[in-house]
């Protein structure tokens, strides 16, 4: 499936959108000091151990404490390993590589860790609400062609690598190369690559886990011992593969350091990207800006006339499905069939768009046959292979309720993007004013390009937009100054609604 991926930077902010087909499908953000935890390795210090919920509490430097539970204590504690799991490319490293020990007979947490000992962890899961990070002890490494488990005797060949002849090749290149102990999973990449390529993102995993080691005995915890690429370096090496037809960034610092990255791993693709020059925002120029916009909405029409509602809680998202404008041409079973299948292509699309993971529940339109309700749970399973999170799905009830789970490794999009509502005491969300920010200075580029000629851009904001201007954001602001070459004047506006702005040339 053809696809782009295009690369947006406004001040401190980093937007990352996964187009397939001309469609976003995927939209990852980084705001510099908001940035993902997830694959880091730290020295921490065990700070409470819990018999009762045979988990620990462990100070990794991170603003809560993370959270371990016994079941992630892996061999380096434990010489416990299975060599004969197979490798499912659908999941995640961490999910992948806790298969590799078994569940059951290991010893109880109190018997493994004692409060203010030293541990080697990575996280798992990021800081989510009011929940802090989620770590294992199990170490994986993910290189552009092969992951690397310094703990697990282990080797796995992706899926979907399916000649047996190119299986045997890799596998028997891990098997001269890794050493007594060690276990590496094989990606889908790796298929056709060259002896060199693979030996050469080998040994870079190998000289990174000898870099950690080395930290772990001079570091005094809590202490960040290995930190993994940024968004846009992570994008690059796990998703710029050969159905990418292209990579488009807006931002030349950011355009240098993907091409001296893509020089050292992907040589092959570095024609691939490009720099956008244009005036008009490149989410703009994509279309993508306007999809953003619609996947931050309560509710979201289909095609068909019908709407989807997403309400998200603490504990679960429910998706509720309902027939809207349409009224269909012939009977009630067809027209409640015609308005499901046409919902499960929104809900995985939104699923995906929006990062929605835990628990979900969709409450599909009543169907009476039961073929019919057989349809619509194949055409939504369909729909989820195309997702790279792990999702397991319960049939249709009779009531036409699915249960479903969908991994969840970071915040959704919409708490991303987010804070609670202090006008609606949190029953609500709004923009948070980072974002407003944010699109007040895309509303100046858009502004230029409206009116060249001007020598000044007013903009009108409520107060606290105006304070994170000239405070926190003073460097982002002045930079568009000297990028479009006008003079940006902020003035706070007290009667404004937080979200409310206005922008227009003064010459």
């Amino acid at each position: 499936m053809p696809s782009e991926i295009i690369v947006n930077s406004t001040g401190r902010e980093t937007r990352v959108a996964l187009l397939e087909n001309g469609q976003l499908t995927e939209l990852h953000y980084d705001r510099g000091q908001g940035r993902s935890h997830v694959g880091n390795i730290y020295l921490g210090k065990v700070v409470r151990v819990l018999p009762g919920m045979q988990a620990a509490f462990v100070d990794i430097g991170l603003e809560r404490a993370a959270f371990l539970y016994v079941g992630d204590i892996f061999p380096a504690f434990l010489d416990m390993t299975n060599d004969d799991l197979p490798i499912d490319p659908e999941l995640t490293v961490a999910e992948e590589t806790s298969r590799a020990t078994p569940q059951n007979g290991r010893p109880p947490i109190q018997d493994l860790l004692k409060g203010g000992q030293d541990i080697v962890v990575q996280v798992a899961k990021d800081p989510i609400g009011t929940k802090g990070a989620r770590i294992t002890t199990h170490i994986t490494l993910p290189g552009r062609y092969l992951v690397y488990m310094p703990t697990v005797d282990h080797i796995g060949i992706s899926r979907r690598i399916d000649k047996d002849r190119e299986r045997r090749r890799l596998r028997d290149f891990v098997e001269r190369h890794r050493r007594p102990g060690e276990g590496f999973i094989v990606r889908t990449v790796c298929e056709k690559q060259p002896v060199k390529t693979l030996e050469q993102d080998l040994n870079y995993l190998v000289s990174t886990w000898e870099k950690v080691q080395t930290g772990a005995k001079r570091e005094k915890a809590p202490a960040v011992l290995h930190e993994e690429h940024d968004l846009i370096l992570r994008m690059v090496r796990d998703g710029f593969t050969e159905p990418v037809e292209r990579m488009v960034v807006d931002n030349q610092k950011t355009y240098d350091r993907v091409r001296s990255f893509m020089a050292d791993f992907l040589p092959h693709l570095r024609s691939r990207v490009k720099f956008y020059k244009g005036l008009e925002p490149s989410f703009d120029a994509y279309g993508i800006e306007q999809e953003i916009t619609r996947s931050l909405g309560r509710k979201v029409w289909l095609k068909s006339g019908g709407y989807l509602v997403i309400d998200q809680t603490e504990a679960l998202t429910a998706i509720d499905i309902n027939s809207g404008k349409y009224v269909g041409t012939s009977n009630l079973e067809d027209t409640t069939l015609k308005i499901n299948l046409d919902a499960v292509k929104e809900v995985v699309y939104q699923l995906r768009l929006r990062n929605i993971g835990g628990i979900i529940i969709i409450d599909f339109i009543d169907m009476e046959q039961e073929s019919n309700r057989e349809k619509v749970y194949r055409a939504l399973d369909e729909e989820l292979r195309k997702d790279r999170a792990r999702t397991n799905v319960m049939k249709i009830s009779e009531l036409g309720l699915v249960e479903m789970t969908r991994k969840r490794v970071q915040e959704d999009l919409v708490r991303y993007l987010s804070e609670p509502c202090w006008y609606c005491e949190g029953r609500g969300y709004i923009r948070s004013r980072t974002t407003v920010c944010f699109d007040v200075l895309r509303e100046v580029q858009r502004e230029v390009l409206r009116s060249p000629d001007s020598d000044t851009i007013m903009v009108n904001v409520h107060p606290d937009i105006a304070d994170l201007f000239y405070g926190q954001e003073l460097s982002s602001l002045e930079e568009y100054e000297r990028r479009l070459g006008r003079r940006i004047v902020v003035r706070a506006a007290p009667h404004y609604h937080v979200e409310r702005f206005e922008v227009y040339s003064h010459k």
